[in-house]
């Protein structure tokens, strides 16, 4: 009885685990997995449903499941100038993550203070709140102010034409409107160290998946006002900090000097990368790395002009980085080689 025991628990372990990404094929996605039948899988789903682990909606015919948060916990702050990232993450964060693996914890410190502490020092606002929802397989935790907006704020301080562009300065990293005081890599190195990471502030919404690195935009049906910081880590999760840091560090002094441009965030709608403004805008604060590459997922095509600007111009006077490009299709490819045979 104890192997079938285990085989069961296995089960709903996996649906536990896999609820997030198939909400509506969990049933199938289990039976192949484990070689059962759909009526096999909905007896267990029924028990988890019965220990309050998951919530089902919809139609009979087509349910969807949702997982139940095992705890939740809202805290609000006023931002008056006393408050400390450190004393927060020790007094309020830290209780909920005490039976973690050691390397979550790091990951949630680290990712805690850097959005905390822009809060307090970026955000110009009068009151912060810090809600957590610890689930079975995962926990998330929202950072959010009522301040200016992270996206407007950079588009101030960059005098761009579009709070947009403020998400493809992020994405690059090292950025910061307050260079004396921070490195400007607290959002990048958090947006790829945690599963899932994700900015919504006024109608403009960033997100990184750590397991399909392609940062998007989308606009937000609801704007509001401040900055919503939302983290999402597995609880098992083994990778650490440094790991993470290392892929993006120089081996001889640990700097901060290999970044990964998504390419499309230059691109808005049905808009075509041809012109060499579009490149320069690309191209912004770049020669603060030693090793760029471009990514260009979700690029179908780019004008002569701009592969010019950023594969013979740009190249020419900056000998000295290193420039590779990922993902480029066919078209991409092509005028590429050409800007580059004509450097």
């Amino acid at each position: 009885m104890s192997g079938v025991r285990k085989r069961g628990e296995a089960i709903r372990e996996y649906i536990v685990q896999n609820m997030t990404a198939h909400r509506t094929d969990i049933t199938s996605v289990t039976a192949k997995k484990f070689g059962i039948t759909r009526q096999a899988v909905n007896h267990h789903i029924r028990r988890l449903v019965g220990q309050n682990s998951i919530s089902v909606s919809g139609p009979r015919s087509r349910p969807i499941y949702k997982l139940r948060p095992e705890s939740k916990y809202d805290y609000n702050f006023v931002l008056d100038g006393t408050l400390e990232e450190d004393k927060l993450w020790r007094d309020v964060a830290l209780q909920h993550l005490r039976s973690l693996p050691s390397e979550a914890i790091g990951i949630w410190e680290y990712g805690f203070t850097e959005m905390v502490n822009n809060a307090i020092d970026h955000s110009d606002g009068t009151q912060i709140e810090i809600y957590i929802e610890r689930f079975r397989p995962h926990l998330d935790i929202y950072i959010s102010d009522d301040g200016i907006g992270i996206f407007k704020k950079i588009k101030a301080a960059m005098n761009l034409d579009d709070e947009r562009h403020s998400v493809l300065e992020l994405a690059k990293g090292k950025f910061t409107t307050d260079p004396d005081n921070h490195t400007g890599e607290g959002i990048f190195f958090s947006s790829r160290i945690f599963d899932e990471f994700a900015v919504l502030s006024g109608d403009v919404y960033y997100a990184h998946d750590y397991n399909d690195p392609t940062e998007w935009i989308a606009q937000s049906l609801k704007p509001g006002k401040g900055t919503v910081v939302f983290m999402r880590l597995k609880n098992n999760c083994k990778r650490t900090v440094t790991s993470v840091f290392d892929e993006y560090a120089s081996p001889e002094d640990y700097a901060f000097s290999k970044t990964v441009v998504p390419v499309n965030l230059a691109q808005y709608g049905d808009d075509t990368l041809v012109s060499r403004s579009q490149a320069k805008r690309l191209l912004t604060r770049i020669d603060r790395f030693s090793k760029v590459i471009f990514d260009f997922k979700k690029v179908e095509s780019i004008g002569h002009s701009f592969a010019d600007e950023v594969f013979r111009v740009f190249a020419n006077h900056h000998p000295e980085i290193e420039i590779s490009v990922i993902n480029d299709k066919p078209n991409v490819r092509k005028m590429i080689s050409r800007a580059r045979s004509q450097r």
